[in-house]
């Protein structure tokens, strides 16, 4: 650590601040940091990509589904006619609940059962939408300080280089000041888009979940 921060106090000629620079330049904490930071930027955006074209896909299903359903003759008919494998959170809810009612012989409770039984699947089906929100909440609260980590690691060091070289000229200081802000800037990269995808589909999880409640009282009116 000691060799980085004096080979920063008597490399005064060197002013190259480009992203690659600083990182290079970098003692190997703060390194870890913008590694980790990048990570999770890369990987929250890859998240954030395929929730977003996972609620396109299951909303306009759904609304297929449910047209189809109640176009359907019977409750039925239209479970036979279902392929085996489905990826349509609501299609599987009524598929799983279909088997139950099929292979019911006891019609006593049979609302009473049924409505648990859908209950426990809008449960299942809605933990499947919301895996990864996690990770976005996490990456959204601790990215900036992490980040902030890195800031104050990189000001230690700039105080460092000004103690061995006695010289409190900017060129003793800019090198380890930038790496700060670089810190920073990505910590809070990471957790803008992270806070603001999770508070997005946050609110479209609640309405399809919405959605499968509502289906459910109908199913169970009609059953």
């Amino acid at each position: 650590m000691e060799a980085d921060i004096t080979s920063q106090a008597v490399g005064l000629s060197n002013t190259d601040f480009s992203i690659l620079s600083l990182f290079l330049r970098a003692d190997f904490i703060v390194k870890s940091v913008i590694i980790i930071l990048i990570a999770c930027s890369v990987y929250s955006w890859a998240i954030i990509y395929d929730k977003f074209m996972m609620f396109r896909k299951i909303n306009k299903e759904t609304d297929e589904f449910e047209d189809r359903f109640w176009k359907s003759k019977s409750a039925e008919t239209f479970y036979n006619s279902l392929p085996t494998k489905l990826e349509n959170p609501m299609a599987q809810l009524f598929k799983d609940s279909m088997q139950v009612v099929m292979k019911s012989r006891s019609k006593t409770n049979l609302s009473q059962r049924l409505e648990n039984i859908l209950e426990v699947n809008i449960e299942k089906q809605m933990n499947l939408v919301n895996n990864k929100f996690t990770f976005l909440a996490t990456v959204g609260a601790t990215a900036p300080f992490i980040g902030l980590f890195g800031t104050v690691w990189g000001i230690m060091n700039s105080f460092q280089s000004i103690a061995i070289s006695r010289n409190t000229s900017l060129a003793i200081v800019a090198p380890g000041i930038a790496e700060a802000l670089f810190a920073t800037a990505l910590g809070l990269l990471a957790a803008i888009p992270a806070v603001i995808a999770y508070n997005k589909f946050g609110n479209d999880s609640k309405k399809y979940s919405q959605k499968l409640e509502n289906f459910s009282k109908r199913f169970i009116s009609i059953i």
